[in-house]
């Protein structure tokens, strides 16, 4: 343990109190003006994490230290806690639910510890009117990610396929449902809701699917996505490059450059 650490930490405490007390734009802020702020500093966190920089990621996580220690800010304010209540309400939840380390539980691998994390999560939420598996899935989760999150969930209690072919083979159902909905829309164009529910259920499907083949599918669009910007890019400035305007390209002549900028990004 760094033994500056503590200082630091007070220290850092101590600031955001004096924000809060001396500065006009902290003093302003609630909870609730904090909320998308808090959302914004975590996805310019996970773009730290992709780009492995792990400079920015310590800037970033730093910012989300901040918005933690605010939000326990105004929670002593308003009398609900304070930080020391936060640290020790974070500390006896990892040591109620790693019975493993601070108990006689025995799991040997990542996947018992997912299943035991949530048992006891069920056991803890036994009192509370919220008793569904599902309901530590937040609603404003982006929706690829709460897909996995939810099917990791109901998986936790048995709620799952055996083999992954038979998921595969759920995908294709789904797959070829899509594809009726499709069509029937190309022809007389009066089903859309249909069409984006079964749409739906294919996008569900792969999610399982990449669940079981051990596939994060999040991490795997985003990495489609950083492909195909770069590949774009590519293609954009090579056409500026020649003094050319995209709009004024055919397809054909914009698919030359596309394939070259596959070389370069696989």
């Amino acid at each position: 343990m760094n033994e500056n650490l503590n200082p630091a930490f007070d220290r850092l405490v101590k600031i955001v109190q004096e924000l809060r007390e001396k500065c006009p734009w902290d003093r302003e802020q609630t909870k609730e003006s904090l909320r998308t702020l808090t959302i914004e500093e975590t996805f310019e966190l996970s773009d730290a994490i992709l780009q492995d920089d792990w400079q920015e990621l310590k800037t970033e996580a730093g910012d989300i230290l901040l918005h933690v220690l605010f939000y326990s800010r105004l929670g002593e304010e308003q009398g609900h806690f304070s930080t020391e209540d936060m640290i020790n309400t974070l500390i006896d939840k990892l040591i109620r639910r790693h019975p493993h380390i601070y108990g006689n539980v025995q799991a040997d691998s990542a996947e018992q510890v997912t299943i035991n994390w949530e048992q006891i999560k069920m056991e803890e939420k036994k009192d509370q009117k919220k008793k569904s598996v599902l309901s530590g899935v937040p609603q404003s989760m982006p929706a690829l990610i709460k897909a996995q999150r939810m099917q990791e969930k109901v998986a936790s209690v048995g709620f799952d396929w055996s083999e992954p072919e038979q998921v595969w083979r759920k995908v294709q159902e789904e797959l070829e449902e899509f594809k009726v909905e499709a069509d029937l829309h190309k022809a007389n164009g009066n089903n859309l809701e249909k069409m984006e529910k079964e749409f739906g259920d294919l996008l569900f499907s792969l999610v399982n699917f990449a669940r079981f083949i051990k596939v994060n599918p999040e991490d795997a669009l985003e990495k489609t996505n950083r492909k195909f910007r770069n590949r774009f890019e590519y293609l954009e400035a090579k056409v500026a490059a020649a003094g050319g305007n995209l709009k004024e390209m055919s397809l054909e002549e914009m698919d030359v450059l596309w394939e070259e900028s596959k070389a370069h990004f696989a």
